[in-house]
């Protein structure tokens, strides 16, 4: 009887084990992307700066955008509030609508000052692209 007994509750805590594993896995966590700013590429210089500041709070994860027109991203160069800098190499040719990888931001979560990128355009149609950055807590 102890067997029995024994048994039930192993499979019990295994079915309840089971549920709460799946369970987790059916309910996507959906990441929150927040709209850092937006700047309207000027086809005269090789960069432009995007002002950001400490009230939109810190992050540790950044993504580009393009929209408008085309570009090709050489690098970004990312100043924080203490005044340190952090260059990151795109080298990426931005379509239309396109997206950058994840950038994950050194030392944790940063209060950044502005972002400055550096490009050169690949305007065929004449449309002036437009670079938005996005950024996660």
């Amino acid at each position: 009887k102890t067997n029995i007994m024994n048994t039930r509750i192993l499979s019990i805590l295994f079915t309840a084990a089971l549920f709460i594993s799946f369970s987790s896995f059916s309910q996507p966590r959906k990441v929150k992307w927040d709209r850092l700013g937006s700047r309207l590429v000027d086809y005269r210089a090789d960069f432009d700066v995007m002002q950001v500041g400490a009230k939109d709070g810190g992050f540790t994860k950044l993504k580009v955008m393009v929209t408008g027109g085309a570009l090709n991203m050489h690098r970004m160069v990312i100043t924080y509030m203490n005044g340190t800098k952090e260059e990151i190499h795109l080298r990426n040719s931005f379509a239309r609508g396109t997206t950058s990888r994840v950038i994950d931001i050194k030392g944790g979560q940063r209060l950044i000052k502005n972002i400055k990128f550096v490009y050169d355009t690949k305007n065929l149609a004449r449309k002036k692209a437009k670079i938005h950055v996005y950024g996660r807590h």
